[in-house]
């Protein structure tokens, strides 16, 4: 045990770096889909330097963190089996599958990008943007919390965040729709 500690710092050096890539490649795919509609030549100037930035984010730092930080999460498991008893764990396992499944669509979307197949708008890439950023809120009061987790509480409160991130998205909109550059 007494290489826990090294094996939880980790596993937390990960799950950041982590989310970083998932933070930042939704911001990436705005810039790739808004590119696409721009006139020759910044179109394909444009979309080629943000596919190169896109793949080597993807490549380099997201997936090989997403890895990094499952296998040091497991072996944390492997050295404190109790946690699975407990049912913060359950909980949190269950948003860190969503992570997971928030991460390949993600990585659907990359795919389609990287072969300037635009299916979904920037607006809706900027609010894909925020999946990530609700798993984690979850995700930290959990482990915070623990067992003196007020579900109720954490409830209300994710939908609290979720109403305003919307309603900030909105007001960026609307800012946008006026004034284009901003």
């Amino acid at each position: 045990m007494e290489y826990y500690n090294y094996i939880k710092s980790l596993h937390l050096i990960f799950v950041i770096t982590w989310f970083a890539g998932l933070f930042y490649i939704p911001r990436l795919f705005v810039y790739q889909i808004e590119s696409f509609h721009k006139p020759s030549p910044d179109k394909e100037i444009l979309g080629e330097q943000l596919k190169l930035m896109t793949k080597r984010l993807w490549y380099i730092i997201t997936w090989p963190s997403a890895i990094l930080a499952t296998i040091f999460a497991i072996w944390l498991l492997i050295l404190m089996p109790e946690w699975l008893l407990q049912p913060w764990m359950h909980v949190k396992l269950g948003f860190v599958v969503l992570l997971i499944g928030y991460h390949l669509k993600t990585h659907q979307y990359f795919k389609q990008l990287q072969r300037d197949d635009v299916r979904k708008t920037s607006s809706y890439m900027r609010l894909w943007n925020e999946g990530a950023t609700f798993i984690l809120f979850a995700v930290v009061f959990l482990v915070i919390l623990k067992s003196s987790f007020d579900w109720i509480f954490g409830i209300v409160g994710i939908f609290v965040l979720g109403v305003l991130i919307m309603l900030g998205f909105k007001v960026y909109k609307r800012i946008r729709a006026k004034n284009p550059n901003a």
